[in-house]
């Protein structure tokens, strides 16, 4: 009995010394793990774009005159020189008052009076130049017969010459007094539409589509009295799209000619293939959202998928555009997730084989949100920490979260 009782007493201790050196043991810190592989990877800059028609073309008012109510519609289809977009009639003349009325009739009445005062001057200078030139033709063939002389005959020239001028200038004070006569009447056209204006009324500068494609706004829908430069409407074709992006300066000197882009969340299920086309050489000073001035360049985007592939895109659409600065196909990465600053270098926590982190420096080559081109300091199958915490450091126990 005394041996069970010392056995039972020996386990005890046994025990109680076997769950202090267990307790006394270190815990595995959890945590997520990546291991390193080779795959592709694109290096792009990213900034939110806008699509915009590439060809716009404002119609313009050629000439003055009242615009006739405009019936299309923004999105309307237009056919180049055949679709008819509006019309520009004269304008009507200026409503008179009453004392501008007596004062345009009594201009009427006077150059009423001028035409007939010019009229009977006209008749009597006409009679007097055919009394001359008959005079001067009978002395024109008693001169043929040396019967007249010449002083005679050079004095009948003159009288002649004088007869035409005055019969000119009888003629032409005729047509003053006519012309003014007319400019007195027409002060006193109405816009009365029973005043005989019919030859003026028919008179109109029809203005047809100068390209084929779509209504894109319409800056004067009701009719109203333009002059020339008023902006009319405009149009374009949808489907002849580009993208505008404005990116910092910095990052427009690292975007190659014919760059390859990729757009998305512009609505569709897929990205849209797309290549830069121009880097403008001008930038420009845009305030951001947080206050803060950046010097920005528009990059223009042209698209390499048909435009059968995005007929919901129109003009001023919202995308995102990849903008891809660097790719390849097969490199060694490494999750970004798993990178940190030590000393100045890039490391990151490599896992032993008996679960221990070391501390791994490393030499980076390209790198995007996601990923970064290892050039030195690990190998194709190490594993490494993802976002090592305050708990991670070198000679950490770790266990692999699930």
């Amino acid at each position: 009995m005394i041996w069970l009782r010392r056995m039972f007493v020996f386990l005890i201790a046994a025990g109680v010394v076997a769950a202090l050196v267990f307790a006394m043991q270190p815990k595995p810190v959890l945590v997520d793990v990546a291991t390193i592989a080779r795959g592709p990877l694109v290096v792009t800059i990213s900034d939110d774009g806008r699509t915009r028609i590439r060809e716009r073309y404002v119609v313009s008012a050629p000439l003055s005159g009242r615009l006739v109510r405009i019936g299309l519609d923004p999105g309307d289809e237009v056919v180049a020189r055949q679709t008819h977009l509006t019309t520009i009639e004269p304008t009507d003349p200026t409503l008179l008052d009453p004392r501008a009325i007596a004062l345009a009739q009594a201009r009427v009445k006077a150059a009423e009076a001028r035409v007939s005062q010019a009229r009977p001057r006209l008749a009597s200078a006409l009679e007097t130049l055919n009394l001359e030139e008959a005079e001067m033709g009978r002395l024109q063939q008693l001169a043929k017969k040396n019967a007249v002389s010449e002083q005679e005959l050079n004095r009948q020239t003159v009288a002649f010459r004088k007869a035409q001028n005055d019969y000119s200038a009888a003629r032409f004070e005729v047509e003053i007094a006519e012309f003014e006569l007319a400019q007195a009447k027409a002060a006193l056209l109405r816009t009365d539409s029973s005043d005989d204006n019919s030859e003026i009324a028919e008179w109109s500068f029809p203005i047809t589509s100068p390209i084929s494609g779509r209504v894109l706004r319409v800056f004067q829908e009701s009719a109203t009295i333009v002059k020339p430069g008023d902006r009319i409407m405009e149009l374009g074709d949808p489907a002849d799209l580009e993208v505008e992006v404005d990116v910092l300066s910095t990052d427009a000197v690292k975007i190659p000619p014919g760059a390859r882009v990729m757009l998305n969340e512009w609505g569709g299920d897929k990205s849209l293939e797309a290549r830069v086309r121009l880097v403008e050489p001008s930038a420009f000073t845009k305030v951001s959202a947080l206050g803060i001035e950046e010097q920005r360049v528009n990059v223009i985007i042209d698209f390499v998928d048909p435009p059968e592939t995005r007929t919901v895109l129109g003009d001023g659409f919202r995308v995102e555009a990849d903008i891809v600065r660097w790719e390849a196909d097969d490199v060694l990465t490494v999750p970004t997730g798993a990178l940190f600053r030590e000393g100045g270098q890039w490391s990151v926590f490599v896992i032993s084989s008996d679960n221990i982190t070391e501390l791994q420096p490393l030499e980076l080559g390209h790198r995007n949100d996601d990923a970064a081109e290892v050039l030195n300091g690990l190998t194709e199958g190490d594993s490494v920490v993802l976002y090592p915490g305050d708990r991670v450091s070198i000679g950490t126990l770790v266990g692999r979260r699930d």
